[in-house]
């Protein structure tokens, strides 16, 4: 087999995307304050949709991007009705 590229990878084509961050946030938002790394893997949630929004595109997801962002770092800094709250913005935002 001859690999000349490495393959396009579009992993939520179309607006596939918003169901999928959609779908992350509530699960970031559920475990949040878990203890047993419910904080590590949220804030990793909310991170890897913050990513995925900017590279789809930037434009369209800035205010939402933006929100994921204070969202993290106030995850990080244990502010869990802030992060919520933010969560809750972004995620009604994404549609």
């Amino acid at each position: 087999m001859e690999v000349r590229r490495p393959k396009v990878l579009d992993t939520h084509p179309g607006e596939e995307i918003v169901a999928w961050a959609r779908e992350q946030l509530a699960i970031a938002q559920s475990i949040l304050d878990n203890p047993g790394g419910g904080l590590l893997f949220a804030t990793q949630t909310i991170g890897q949709v913050r990513s995925g929004l900017a590279e789809r595109d930037a434009t369209r997801w800035r205010e939402v991007v933006e929100l994921l962002d204070r969202a993290e770092d106030a995850s990080v800094h244990r502010e869990f009705g802030v992060a919520r709250k933010l969560l809750d913005e972004a995620a009604a935002k994404v549609v």
